[in-house]
Protein backbone atom coordinates (compact mmCIF):
# COMPACT_ATOMS: atom_id res chain seq x y z
CA UNK A 1 0.00 0.00 0.00
CA UNK A 2 1.15 3.56 -0.73
CA UNK A 3 2.88 5.55 2.00
CA UNK A 4 0.41 7.32 4.26
CA UNK A 5 -0.51 10.94 3.56
CA UNK A 6 -3.40 12.71 5.25
CA UNK A 7 -6.18 14.04 3.07
CA UNK A 8 -5.40 17.55 1.79
CA UNK A 9 -8.28 18.08 -0.62
CA UNK A 10 -8.74 21.81 0.12
CA UNK A 11 -5.00 22.45 0.52
CA UNK A 12 -5.38 22.81 4.28
CA UNK A 13 -1.64 22.27 4.60
CA UNK A 14 -1.17 25.77 3.18
CA UNK A 15 -2.88 27.13 6.32
CA UNK A 16 -0.32 25.51 8.61
CA UNK A 17 2.98 27.06 9.67
CA UNK A 18 6.33 25.50 8.86
CA UNK A 19 6.74 24.51 12.51
CA UNK A 20 3.31 22.85 12.57
CA UNK A 21 4.13 20.86 9.44
CA UNK A 22 7.47 19.76 10.91
CA UNK A 23 5.80 18.64 14.15
CA UNK A 24 3.21 16.69 12.20
CA UNK A 25 5.81 14.99 10.03
CA UNK A 26 7.93 14.08 13.03
CA UNK A 27 5.02 12.37 14.77
CA UNK A 28 3.83 10.80 11.51
CA UNK A 29 7.23 9.18 11.03
CA UNK A 30 7.23 7.99 14.62
CA UNK A 31 3.80 6.38 14.26
CA UNK A 32 4.78 4.67 11.01
CA UNK A 33 8.13 3.39 12.23
CA UNK A 34 7.58 2.71 15.93
CA UNK A 35 3.86 2.48 16.71
CA UNK A 36 2.12 0.72 13.83
CA UNK A 37 4.34 -2.41 13.92
CA UNK A 38 3.23 -3.03 17.53
CA UNK A 39 -0.50 -2.50 17.17
CA UNK A 40 -1.76 -5.84 15.87
CA UNK A 41 -0.15 -7.77 18.71
CA UNK A 42 -1.08 -5.16 21.33
CA UNK A 43 -4.70 -5.13 20.19
CA UNK A 44 -4.97 -8.92 20.14
CA UNK A 45 -3.43 -9.24 23.59
CA UNK A 46 -5.33 -6.27 25.05
CA UNK A 47 -2.05 -4.76 26.23
CA UNK A 48 -0.60 -1.27 26.02
CA UNK A 49 2.93 -1.14 24.48
CA UNK A 50 4.73 0.33 27.49
CA UNK A 51 8.03 0.46 25.62
CA UNK A 52 6.72 3.50 23.71
CA UNK A 53 6.41 5.72 26.78
CA UNK A 54 10.03 6.97 26.91
CA UNK A 55 9.77 7.90 23.23
CA UNK A 56 6.59 9.88 23.95
CA UNK A 57 8.63 11.89 26.42
CA UNK A 58 11.59 12.36 24.09
CA UNK A 59 9.32 13.66 21.32
CA UNK A 60 7.51 16.08 23.64
CA UNK A 61 4.14 14.36 23.24
CA UNK A 62 3.24 14.57 26.94
CA UNK A 63 1.91 17.94 28.08
CA UNK A 64 2.83 19.42 24.70
CA UNK A 65 1.26 22.85 25.20
CA UNK A 66 2.55 23.44 28.75
CA UNK A 67 5.30 26.04 29.04
CA UNK A 68 8.21 25.22 31.32
CA UNK A 69 8.76 22.19 33.58
CA UNK A 70 10.45 20.32 30.73
CA UNK A 71 7.48 20.68 28.35
CA UNK A 72 7.81 21.99 24.76
CA UNK A 73 5.12 24.68 24.90
CA UNK A 74 3.65 23.91 21.48
CA UNK A 75 0.81 25.92 20.00
CA UNK A 76 -2.66 24.44 20.11
CA UNK A 77 -2.81 23.66 16.38
CA UNK A 78 0.52 21.84 16.56
CA UNK A 79 -0.82 19.91 19.55
CA UNK A 80 -3.94 19.00 17.58
CA UNK A 81 -1.80 17.69 14.75
CA UNK A 82 0.11 15.55 17.27
CA UNK A 83 -3.16 14.03 18.47
CA UNK A 84 -4.26 13.46 14.87
CA UNK A 85 -1.11 11.55 13.97
CA UNK A 86 -1.18 9.46 17.14
CA UNK A 87 -4.78 8.42 16.56
CA UNK A 88 -3.96 7.58 12.97
CA UNK A 89 -2.09 4.76 14.69
CA UNK A 90 -4.64 3.91 17.35
CA UNK A 91 -7.12 5.71 19.61
CA UNK A 92 -5.55 3.98 22.61
CA UNK A 93 -2.15 5.51 21.82
CA UNK A 94 -3.68 8.97 21.54
CA UNK A 95 -5.69 8.36 24.71
CA UNK A 96 -2.54 7.65 26.72
CA UNK A 97 -0.92 10.92 25.67
CA UNK A 98 -4.19 12.86 25.93
CA UNK A 99 -4.87 11.69 29.48
CA UNK A 100 -1.31 12.36 30.57
CA UNK A 101 -1.31 15.89 29.14
CA UNK A 102 -4.88 17.16 29.36
CA UNK A 103 -6.24 15.32 32.38
CA UNK A 104 -3.21 14.94 34.64
CA UNK A 105 -0.61 17.57 33.76
CA UNK A 106 -3.12 20.28 32.88
CA UNK A 107 -4.92 20.30 36.28
CA UNK A 108 -1.61 20.21 38.15
CA UNK A 109 -0.30 23.07 35.97
CA UNK A 110 -3.51 25.09 36.20
CA UNK A 111 -4.72 24.43 39.74
CA UNK A 112 -1.69 23.03 41.54
CA UNK A 113 0.78 24.70 43.86
CA UNK A 114 4.25 25.56 42.64
CA UNK A 115 5.60 22.75 44.80
CA UNK A 116 3.24 20.26 43.12
CA UNK A 117 4.20 21.51 39.66
CA UNK A 118 7.92 21.17 40.33
CA UNK A 119 7.50 17.74 41.90
CA UNK A 120 5.31 16.09 39.27
CA UNK A 121 5.33 17.90 35.91
CA UNK A 122 8.95 17.29 34.80
CA UNK A 123 8.66 13.54 35.43
CA UNK A 124 5.23 13.36 33.81
CA UNK A 125 6.66 15.17 30.75
CA UNK A 126 9.36 12.53 30.27
CA UNK A 127 7.10 9.58 31.04
CA UNK A 128 9.04 8.71 34.19
CA UNK A 129 5.71 9.08 35.94
CA UNK A 130 2.39 7.96 34.47
CA UNK A 131 -0.85 9.59 35.55
CA UNK A 132 -4.57 8.91 35.42
CA UNK A 133 -7.70 11.01 35.96
CA UNK A 134 -10.34 9.81 38.39
CA UNK A 135 -13.73 11.41 37.76
CA UNK A 136 -16.22 8.90 36.29
CA UNK A 137 -17.95 6.55 38.73
CA UNK A 138 -20.18 3.47 38.29
CA UNK A 139 -23.27 5.66 38.88
CA UNK A 140 -21.91 9.03 37.72
CA UNK A 141 -20.94 9.28 34.05
CA UNK A 142 -22.66 12.04 32.12
CA UNK A 143 -23.60 13.74 35.40
CA UNK A 144 -20.28 13.99 37.30
CA UNK A 145 -21.84 16.32 39.86
CA UNK A 146 -23.62 13.29 41.33
CA UNK A 147 -20.31 11.64 42.30
CA UNK A 148 -20.34 9.66 45.54
CA UNK A 149 -16.61 9.69 46.26
CA UNK A 150 -16.11 11.70 49.43
CA UNK A 151 -13.14 13.40 51.07
CA UNK A 152 -13.01 14.11 54.78
CA UNK A 153 -10.54 16.40 56.54
CA UNK A 154 -8.43 14.45 59.02
CA UNK A 155 -5.28 15.38 60.95
CA UNK A 156 -2.45 15.88 58.42
CA UNK A 157 -4.53 15.41 55.29
CA UNK A 158 -7.74 14.12 53.72
CA UNK A 159 -9.41 10.70 53.82
CA UNK A 160 -10.94 9.46 50.56
CA UNK A 161 -13.68 6.86 50.19
CA UNK A 162 -15.30 5.81 46.93
CA UNK A 163 -14.81 4.18 43.54
CA UNK A 164 -13.96 5.41 40.06
CA UNK A 165 -14.60 3.50 36.83
CA UNK A 166 -13.51 3.57 33.16
CA UNK A 167 -10.17 5.13 34.09
CA UNK A 168 -7.55 5.18 31.32
CA UNK A 169 -4.06 4.21 32.56
CA UNK A 170 -5.41 3.49 36.07
CA UNK A 171 -3.54 0.25 36.77
CA UNK A 172 -0.24 1.48 35.31
CA UNK A 173 -0.36 4.98 36.81
CA UNK A 174 2.07 6.27 39.42
CA UNK A 175 -0.29 9.08 40.41
CA UNK A 176 -4.01 9.71 40.08
CA UNK A 177 -5.69 13.11 39.94
CA UNK A 178 -8.90 12.23 41.78
CA UNK A 179 -12.01 14.35 42.19
CA UNK A 180 -14.12 13.99 45.33
CA UNK A 181 -16.62 16.00 47.34
CA UNK A 182 -15.20 17.74 50.39
CA UNK A 183 -17.91 19.43 52.46
CA UNK A 184 -20.13 19.38 49.36
CA UNK A 185 -17.56 21.00 47.06
CA UNK A 186 -15.71 19.14 44.30
CA UNK A 187 -11.97 19.15 45.02
CA UNK A 188 -8.98 17.61 43.29
CA UNK A 189 -6.40 15.40 45.02
CA UNK A 190 -3.10 13.92 43.85
CA UNK A 191 -2.98 10.32 45.05
CA UNK A 192 0.25 8.37 44.70
CA UNK A 193 -0.06 4.67 43.83
CA UNK A 194 1.42 3.27 47.04
CA UNK A 195 -0.88 5.25 49.33
CA UNK A 196 -2.56 2.84 51.80
CA UNK A 197 -6.23 2.34 50.99
CA UNK A 198 -5.77 3.01 47.25
CA UNK A 199 -6.13 -0.03 44.96
CA UNK A 200 -6.89 -0.62 41.29
CA UNK A 201 -8.36 -3.38 39.13
CA UNK A 202 -8.05 -3.82 35.38
CA UNK A 203 -11.25 -3.94 33.32
CA UNK A 204 -11.00 -6.88 30.91
CA UNK A 205 -13.06 -8.13 28.00
CA UNK A 206 -13.28 -4.88 26.04
CA UNK A 207 -13.93 -5.15 22.33
CA UNK A 208 -12.96 -1.51 21.84
CA UNK A 209 -9.87 0.51 22.79
CA UNK A 210 -8.09 -2.75 23.57
CA UNK A 211 -4.65 -1.15 23.32
CA UNK A 212 -5.56 1.17 26.20
CA UNK A 213 -5.42 0.09 29.86
CA UNK A 214 -8.83 0.74 31.43
CA UNK A 215 -9.26 0.41 35.18
CA UNK A 216 -11.28 0.90 38.30
CA UNK A 217 -9.89 2.92 41.22
CA UNK A 218 -10.88 2.06 44.78
CA UNK A 219 -10.43 4.26 47.85
CA UNK A 220 -11.06 2.86 51.30
CA UNK A 221 -10.03 5.20 54.10
CA UNK A 222 -7.23 6.40 51.83
CA UNK A 223 -5.45 9.31 53.50
CA UNK A 224 -3.55 11.72 51.26
CA UNK A 225 -1.31 14.38 52.78
CA UNK A 226 -2.41 17.99 53.16
CA UNK A 227 -0.04 19.16 50.42
CA UNK A 228 -1.67 16.88 47.83
CA UNK A 229 -4.93 18.80 47.48
CA UNK A 230 -5.12 21.03 44.40
CA UNK A 231 -5.51 24.52 45.90
CA UNK A 232 -6.64 26.39 42.80
CA UNK A 233 -10.23 25.20 42.32
CA UNK A 234 -13.20 24.33 44.53
CA UNK A 235 -15.98 23.32 42.15
CA UNK A 236 -16.96 21.08 39.27
CA UNK A 237 -15.35 23.71 37.03
CA UNK A 238 -12.02 22.03 37.77
CA UNK A 239 -12.62 18.60 36.22
CA UNK A 240 -14.86 20.02 33.49
CA UNK A 241 -12.11 22.39 32.34
CA UNK A 242 -9.79 19.39 32.08
CA UNK A 243 -12.36 17.54 29.98
CA UNK A 244 -12.61 20.54 27.66
CA UNK A 245 -8.87 20.27 27.03
CA UNK A 246 -9.17 16.55 26.35
CA UNK A 247 -12.19 16.96 24.06
CA UNK A 248 -10.27 19.47 21.99
CA UNK A 249 -7.55 16.87 21.41
CA UNK A 250 -10.13 14.19 20.61
CA UNK A 251 -11.76 16.40 17.95
CA UNK A 252 -8.38 16.50 16.20
CA UNK A 253 -7.42 12.91 16.96
CA UNK A 254 -10.38 11.19 15.36
CA UNK A 255 -9.53 12.83 12.04
CA UNK A 256 -6.39 10.71 12.11
CA UNK A 257 -8.43 7.54 12.53
CA UNK A 258 -10.78 8.64 9.72
CA UNK A 259 -7.81 9.44 7.48
CA UNK A 260 -6.34 5.99 8.13
CA UNK A 261 -9.62 4.34 7.16
CA UNK A 262 -10.02 6.50 4.04
CA UNK A 263 -6.43 5.86 2.99
CA UNK A 264 -6.91 2.11 3.39
CA UNK A 265 -10.25 2.07 1.55
CA UNK A 266 -8.95 4.20 -1.34
CA UNK A 267 -5.89 2.08 -2.04
CA UNK A 268 -7.79 -1.17 -1.49
CA UNK A 269 -10.47 -0.07 -3.96
CA UNK A 270 -7.85 0.79 -6.59
CA UNK A 271 -6.04 -2.52 -6.18
CA UNK A 272 -9.01 -4.87 -5.72
CA UNK A 273 -10.33 -6.23 -9.01
CA UNK A 274 -13.84 -7.62 -9.30
CA UNK A 275 -16.13 -8.18 -12.32
CA UNK A 276 -14.20 -8.55 -15.60
CA UNK A 277 -10.97 -7.47 -13.91
CA UNK A 278 -12.18 -3.95 -13.23
CA UNK A 279 -10.93 -2.30 -10.00
CA UNK A 280 -13.50 -1.73 -7.31
CA UNK A 281 -12.70 2.00 -7.56
CA UNK A 282 -14.08 2.06 -11.14
CA UNK A 283 -17.63 1.59 -9.86
CA UNK A 284 -19.96 4.48 -9.16
CA UNK A 285 -21.05 3.29 -5.72
CA UNK A 286 -17.45 2.85 -4.59
CA UNK A 287 -16.55 6.32 -5.80
CA UNK A 288 -19.59 7.79 -4.10
CA UNK A 289 -18.49 6.28 -0.78
CA UNK A 290 -14.96 7.61 -1.16
CA UNK A 291 -16.24 11.06 -2.08
CA UNK A 292 -18.44 11.11 1.02
CA UNK A 293 -15.34 10.37 3.11
CA UNK A 294 -13.42 13.20 1.41
CA UNK A 295 -16.33 15.56 1.99
CA UNK A 296 -16.73 14.82 5.69
CA UNK A 297 -13.03 14.60 6.58
CA UNK A 298 -12.36 17.91 4.86
CA UNK A 299 -15.14 19.67 6.78
CA UNK A 300 -13.82 18.21 10.02
CA UNK A 301 -10.30 19.41 9.22
CA UNK A 302 -11.52 22.96 8.67
CA UNK A 303 -13.56 22.86 11.88
CA UNK A 304 -10.66 21.87 14.11
CA UNK A 305 -8.23 24.25 12.45
CA UNK A 306 -10.56 27.15 13.25
CA UNK A 307 -10.98 25.79 16.79
CA UNK A 308 -7.22 25.72 17.15
CA UNK A 309 -6.70 29.25 15.90
CA UNK A 310 -9.28 30.74 18.25
CA UNK A 311 -7.93 28.61 21.10
CA UNK A 312 -4.53 30.16 20.47
CA UNK A 313 -6.18 33.56 20.85
CA UNK A 314 -7.75 32.45 24.14
CA UNK A 315 -11.32 32.81 22.90
CA UNK A 316 -12.40 29.18 22.42
CA UNK A 317 -15.49 28.29 24.48
CA UNK A 318 -16.56 24.88 25.83
CA UNK A 319 -19.71 24.78 23.69
CA UNK A 320 -17.53 25.21 20.58
CA UNK A 321 -15.38 22.30 21.68
CA UNK A 322 -18.57 20.29 22.14
CA UNK A 323 -19.44 20.93 18.49
CA UNK A 324 -16.00 19.79 17.38
CA UNK A 325 -16.03 16.65 19.50
CA UNK A 326 -19.61 15.72 18.59
CA UNK A 327 -19.23 16.33 14.86
CA UNK A 328 -15.83 14.80 14.33
CA UNK A 329 -16.38 11.65 16.38
CA UNK A 330 -19.56 10.89 14.46
CA UNK A 331 -17.80 11.67 11.19
CA UNK A 332 -14.90 9.35 11.98
CA UNK A 333 -17.17 6.51 13.06
CA UNK A 334 -19.23 6.84 9.87
CA UNK A 335 -16.06 6.87 7.73
CA UNK A 336 -14.74 3.78 9.50
CA UNK A 337 -18.01 1.91 8.97
CA UNK A 338 -18.09 2.87 5.28
CA UNK A 339 -14.47 1.81 4.82
CA UNK A 340 -15.14 -1.49 6.56
CA UNK A 341 -18.00 -2.12 4.13
CA UNK A 342 -15.81 -1.33 1.13
CA UNK A 343 -13.25 -3.92 2.22
CA UNK A 344 -15.93 -6.61 2.34
CA UNK A 345 -14.79 -9.69 4.26
CA UNK A 346 -11.29 -8.24 4.57
CA UNK A 347 -12.83 -5.40 6.55
CA UNK A 348 -13.26 -7.60 9.62
CA UNK A 349 -9.71 -8.97 9.88
CA UNK A 350 -6.89 -7.13 11.60
CA UNK A 351 -4.52 -7.41 8.65
CA UNK A 352 -6.15 -4.08 7.84
CA UNK A 353 -6.54 -1.35 10.49
CA UNK A 354 -10.14 -0.47 9.67
CA UNK A 355 -11.99 -2.82 12.01
CA UNK A 356 -9.72 -1.80 14.92
CA UNK A 357 -10.39 1.88 14.25
CA UNK A 358 -14.10 1.23 13.88
CA UNK A 359 -14.35 -0.53 17.22
CA UNK A 360 -12.18 2.09 18.93
CA UNK A 361 -14.33 4.92 17.64
CA UNK A 362 -17.42 3.41 19.27
CA UNK A 363 -15.71 4.24 22.56
CA UNK A 364 -14.31 7.60 21.50
CA UNK A 365 -17.77 8.69 20.39
CA UNK A 366 -18.99 7.90 23.92
CA UNK A 367 -16.29 8.98 26.36
CA UNK A 368 -15.49 12.58 27.30
CA UNK A 369 -19.17 13.36 26.80
CA UNK A 370 -21.54 11.32 24.64
CA UNK A 371 -22.84 12.65 21.35
CA UNK A 372 -26.21 13.38 22.96
CA UNK A 373 -24.70 15.25 25.91
CA UNK A 374 -22.73 17.50 23.57
CA UNK A 375 -25.88 18.06 21.56
CA UNK A 376 -27.58 19.28 24.73
CA UNK A 377 -24.63 21.53 25.59
CA UNK A 378 -24.93 23.18 22.18
CA UNK A 379 -28.71 23.28 22.46
CA UNK A 380 -28.48 25.14 25.76
CA UNK A 381 -26.11 27.67 24.21
CA UNK A 382 -28.24 28.41 21.14
CA UNK A 383 -31.59 28.52 23.00
CA UNK A 384 -30.58 29.70 26.44
CA UNK A 385 -32.56 26.80 27.92
CA UNK A 386 -30.95 23.82 29.70
CA UNK A 387 -32.65 20.57 28.71
CA UNK A 388 -30.47 18.07 30.59
CA UNK A 389 -33.27 17.01 32.93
Amino acid sequence: MAAYESLNYMNIDSLLTEEELLVRQSVRNFVTERVEPLLMKANREEKFPMELIPAFGELGLLGSTIKGYGCPGLGHVAYGLVMQELERGDSGIRSFCSVQGSLVMYPIYTYGSEKQKEKYLPKLATGQLIGCFGLTEPDAGSNPGSMKTKAEKVPGGYKLNGNKMWITNGCVADIAVVWAKLDGKVRGFIVEKDTPGFTTTTMKGKFSLRVSTTSELHFQDCVVPEENILPGVESLRGPLSCLTQARYGIAWGVIGAANACYHTALHYAKARTIFEGRPLAANQLAQAKLVKMVQEITKAQLLVLQMGRIKEKGTLHPHQVSLGKMNNCRMALDVAREARDMLGGNGIIDEYPVIRHMMNLETVNTYEGTEDIHRLVIGEHVTGIAAFR
